[in-house]
Formats: C-alpha cells, sequence, structure tokens
C-alpha cells in the first residue's frame, strides 16, 4: 500500500549515509587514518573482526550510487566528508585527491537533480588528533572550525545545507564513556563532560568560522539523538481498558523528554541542544553542568551559542509515560531486528516537543530500523516489515506537521545497508541490499514504496 502524505510541496525526502560506513577506501589517495580504522584493526573491537575498509566501496562506486538514487526519485542526499580524507593529520595540510572525490560526488549530485547535505563530522576524527587527546583535548575544537570553514568555503557556492557535528550524545557515550566505539574510551563523568564541552565549542566555533568564510549563503545545523517521551493512548476504542492522552500524560512527556538524571545525562538531546540553542547547560545532579565541567572558561558560552537554521533530529523509538512515569512495555513489544522498540508515536511528539522548546525548523536526519533482509528465490529483496514500519512513522510526523511544527524534511538512515559501527556487517538498515562479496546493489522493496511516496 502506498500513502499520500499531506507536507509542503517543497519538503524534503532525502536518504543518509556516513563516510566510514560505506565508502572504504580506507588509506587510498593520500587518507590519514582516523579514529575507526585505528579501532576496527584491533580485531577484539568489532563483531567478527570486520572492518570499514571497503564496505560499500563507494568511494568508486559513487557515481552508480547516485544514479541509482535519481532512479527512485530521492531528491536529496545527506553524507558525510572523512575529515582525513581531505587532512589526513588533521593539520592544513591538504590532501588534494581527497578532496577531489568530493567535488566529484557534489557535482554528479548536482547533475542529476539531487540536492546535498554536507554533514562535516561524522565520528572519524583523524587519528593524528587523537593522538594529541582528540575530544579531550580544547585544541581539537580550534582544528575542526578551521576544517570547517574550509570545506563551506570550498563547496558554498554548491552546497547550501551543512550540518556540523552528528549525534554528539552517542560521540560522549559510546566513544568515551562505555568504550563500544572509537576510540574506545572508559573516561569519568568529569572527563566525559569535558568531551561534550570541546564538541559544543567545535560546533559553535565551526559556525562562526562558516560564516565567515563562505561565498554563497548557507544554512548550519547539527544533528541530536537521546531519549525522548510520549504520552500514553490505547488506541483500541474496543478496549475497556481505553484511555486518552491527558494533559497531564502530555506535560509529564514533555517534561520527561528533557530531565537529565544521573542514567540519562549522556543520552539526552539536553544536554547538547541547550548549550547550543539556548545558551545554557541544563543542570546535572543537581547544578549546573558547566559547574562541573574543568575546561570551561569565561566566554564559552557565547562561542558555543551561534544562531543556527535548523536542527536535524535523528529518531529512531522512545518511552511512553503516563502522568505516573515511565510506562512499562508489554511482553512481545514490537521490536527491529536490532532488538529496539518500535514506537511511531515519538514522531509526532518528540518532533513536537523538541520544537516548542528550540523554536527552529526540523529535518528528520535520520530514521529507519534493521531488518533480517535477504534475497529471496525470485532474487528480490522483500522488506515489508521496513515499508510498515516507515508508513506508522511517517504518519505521526505527519500529525506533528499538521500541528505546526515546522518540519523541513525527512532523511531515510539509510541508503544503503552499510558497516554498522561495532555490530559491523550485522544489521541491514539500506533501502538498497548490499551484497558485500560482489558490491551488487539491489532495490529493496522499500525503495520502491519510498520512491512512489516521493
Amino acid at each position: 500500500m502506498s500513502l499520500k502524505f499531506n507536507f509542503q510541496s517543497n519538503f524534503v525526502w532525502g536518504v543518509a549515509s556516513s563516510a566510514y560506513q560505506i565508502e572504504g577506501g580506507w588509506d587510498c589517495d593520500g587518507k590519514g587514518p582516523s579514529i575507526w580504522d585505528a579501532f576496527c584493526h584491533e580485531n577484539s573491537n568489532i563483531a567478527n573482526a570486520q572492518t570499514g575498509d571497503i564496505s560499500c566501496n563507494h568511494y568508486e562506486n559513487y557515481l552508480n550510487d547516485i544514479k541509482l538514487m535519481h532512479s527512485l526519485g530521492i531528491n536529496a542526499y545527506r553524507f558525510s566528508i572523512s575529515w582525513p580524507r581531505v587532512f589526513p593529520n588533521g593539520d592544513k595540510v591538504l590532501n588534494s585527491k581527497g578532496l577531489e572525490f568530493y567535488d566529484k560526488l557534489v557535482d554528479a549530485l548536482i547533475e542529476y537533480n539531487i540536492t546535498p547535505y554536507i554533514t562535516l563530522y561524522h565520528w572519524d576524527l583523524p587519528q593524528a588528533l587523537e593522538d594529541q587527546g582528540g575530544w579531550q583535548n580544547r585544541d581539537t575544537a580550534v582544528a575542526f572550525s578551521e576544517y570547517a570553514a574550509f570545506i563551506c568555503k570550498h563547496f558554498s557556492t554548491r552546497v547550501k545545507n551543512y550540518i556540523t557535528i552528528n549525534e554528539p550524545q552517542i560521540i560522549l557515550f559510546l566513544g568515551y564513556h562505555n568504550g563500544i566505539h572509537a576510540p574506545g574510551l572508559k573516561l569519568s563523568m568529569g572527563a566525559t563532560l569535558n568531551v561534550i564541552h570541546n564538541l559544543a565549542l567545535a560546533h559553535g566555533m565551526a559556525v562562526n568560522a562558516m560564516r565567515l568564510s563562505a561565498n554563497a549563503p548557507v544554512l548550519i545545523g547539527f544533528s541530536s539523538t537521546g531519549e525522548l517521551c510520549y504520552p500514553y493512548e490505547n488506541q483500541d476504542s474496543s478496549s475497556t481498558n481505553f484511555k486518552s492522552s491527558t494533559k497531564e500524560d502530555i506535560d509529564t512527556a514533555r517534561s520527561m523528554s528533557f530531565t537529565v538524571t544521573k542514567d540519562n545525562w549522556m543520552f539526552c538531546h539536553t544536554i547538547f541542544c541547550d548549550a547550543v540553542c539556548l545558551g545554557k547547560y541544563p543542570d546535572i545532579l543537581g547544578e549546573p553542568a558547566s559547574k562541573l565541567i574543568s575546561a570551561f572558561k569565561d566566554g564559552d558560552m557565547e562561542i558555543m551559542h551561534q544562531p543556527i537554521d535548523f536542527l536535524g533530529v535523528n529518531i529512531y523509538n522512545g518511552h511512553c509515560v503516563d502522568s505516573n512515569g515511565f510506562v512499562p512495555r508489554e511482553p512481545g513489544f514490537p521490536r527491529t531486528a536490532l532488538k529496539w522498540p518500535i514506537t511511531p508515536e515519538v514522531m509526532n511528539w518528540g518532533t513536537r516537543f523538541i520544537y516548542e522548546r528550540y523554536q527552529l525548523p526540523i529535518y528528520i536526519t535520520e530514521n529507519g530500523l534493521s531488518c533480517h533482509d535477504k534475497i529471496y528465490l525470485d532474487g528480490k529483496v522483500h522488506d515489508q516489515e521496513r515499508i510498515d514500519f516507515l508508513q506508522r512513522y511517517l504518519l505521526e510526523l505527519e500529525k506533528s506537521y499538521s500541528a505546526g511544527t515546522d518540519i523541513s524534511g525527512y532523511f531515510h538512515w539509510s541508503f544503503t545497508d552499510n558497516f554498522e559501527w561495532h555490530n559491523g556487517y550485522e544489521d541491514r538498515f539500506g533501502l538498497i541490499y548490499i551484497d558485500y562479496q560482489t558490491q551488487e546493489r539491489i532495490p529493496k522493496d522499500s525503495a520502491l514504496w519510498y520512491k512512489s511516496i516521493i
């Protein structure tokens, strides 16, 4: 079944990816090593000792991938630039071959009428900078702003939309606290707070530097993730326990979406978004985070709190709450292949709450699910589960839009199957099936469905 969604006529229907997850070519043409190259080459870190060395080989197959996007009617592509492919050591020494790759990529997107959205940092920090402390070192924020300014100046006449940092919360939580992502550190709370502070500084410095360096008007935002809640509502009107959302339920869901606790402070929108969008840190453990950050200096908040044009929100699932707090998930609650809960309602209420708080146009910069995809005997990939998931989530997003939330576009995660970080190639999120042995691309049923709604 294909649906018609009632978004504005200029609504952006896109797909997303990140450099390390799809490009391969990890040491081609002068590219320097990233923290993910180093992390993956330690065999104990990734499922089945897999790496992103080849992945989807997008580095060589980019043109065919773009032609495939075009055939599906996709009108926007969010991709990231590999910092060490352009600046191998994270300094000012340019690798012209690396830059040439992104020039060709952007030019091909424009040729095929696909609007490029550049993410400047999707986790692949140059290893040379990690050797100097990485995001624990304030100097990395300065280096990032210089890199961002260069990219913006170079591409601004062709690329209008930029995302500075993808999911600073995950960088903090998985990379620097529990160590399952690169660089694999397990820091104390104080040290991890310094990491989020330096990421916020990097964002603010970059926004300012990009505005000054751009050769044409640009739009700048970042992509956030974190826990979001939605109010309890029993959709089955025939049930004797039918209950619709009350004002108390809604207020509780709103409050719990932004409350910082000792259990969720690293995985919440508030820790980063409040600093860069509202100019203040939230309270953590009863006092403002700024009091707990040793790297905090006078003037830092002004640097971090730069005006931006939009907010990217990555949404996969959320928590149902009523006026008493979290509502337990019932036995057999629907889940993805990754065992993530399926909660479409969070697309409605979560985006409403974020828009109310930050008053910025929203792009859904990631949404999707991992399925147990396979090639059937007819040679096709039938992923009805993904189609059902996307229909449910988009219907809820439409409710939020109809209620007045400024939603500018939706980027499906992801365009192709790819290297899914510490899980390696165990999980498939793509609209396009990748046969990693042959590099064949097979559009799944969901890709054709997505084409029909675009």
